[in-house]
């Protein structure tokens, strides 16, 4: 297997990956490939930590990250930065290659001297890499809630502790699923079924701490 960096050969497959591996799992259908599409192009996309494992020739796993701030309660602003889609091909799931990307990306993103990584996910998923819930930080979102979902993993040791936060992710993840649902026209058609992930995703996110 070959992790490298993605290049502009690859967008369409890393696309098509990526409808596959989350497809009917957070919801009916799914909108992360468009989101990949429209993310390379978005100021807050950071190229640098863009990879994709290669095995054959073909793209079997992928991790994006974007520029996201902590904003404390004075008002200090802390740029730390947030990964996603994530994903991994579904033959290939549970072999280590997504733990592999993000132990990667991980330690360059520790060596740019980002004190942060924050992301919204299942915390089955990310808890074993570290990641805690954002109340354990202090890091809510933008509304001052806690959802279960919310993960955060410190690089930078004794960086949290002392102030309140909250996390501003990037603009790029409010698009318009009208224009996600347009895209997928482009691919070959799938069957939309309910799955019982789509509800612990539900949960995650509704799902709020205090």
């Amino acid at each position: 297997m070959d992790t490298r960096l993605e290049t502009i050969d690859d967008y369409s497959q890393v696309e098509e990956l990526t409808r596959e591996a989350f497809w009917n799992l957070y919801t009916l259908g799914c909108d992360e490939h468009y989101l990949c599409h429209i993310l390379r192009e978005h100021k807050d996309f950071i190229k640098e930590l863009d990879y994709v494992v290669e095995l054959n020739g073909n793209i079997i796993a992928s991790i994006m990250y974007t520029d996201s701030f902590l904003i404390s309660d004075d008002q200090e602003k802390v740029q730390i930065v947030s990964f996603g889609p994530l994903c991994v091909h579904p033959d290939y799931q549970r072999k280590g290659i997504g733990t592999a990307l993000i132990e990667k990306t991980k330690s360059l993103v520790k060596n740019m001297g980002i004190p942060a990584i924050c992301i919204y996910g299942d915390p089955h998923n990310y808890c074993k890499h570290g990641f805690k819930n954002g109340i354990d930080y202090q890091v809510s979102n933008m509304n001052g809630e806690y959802p279960l979902g919310l993960l955060v993993l410190e690089l930078q040791p004794e960086f949290f502790g002392n102030k309140k936060w909250k996390i501003k992710q990037s603009d790029v993840f409010d698009f318009d699923h009208k224009k996600a649902i347009e895209f997928d026209k482009r691919f070959p058609k799938k069957e939309k079924k309910y799955k019982y992930s789509q509800e612990l995703f539900k949960m995650n996110i509704r799902a709020f701490l205090k």
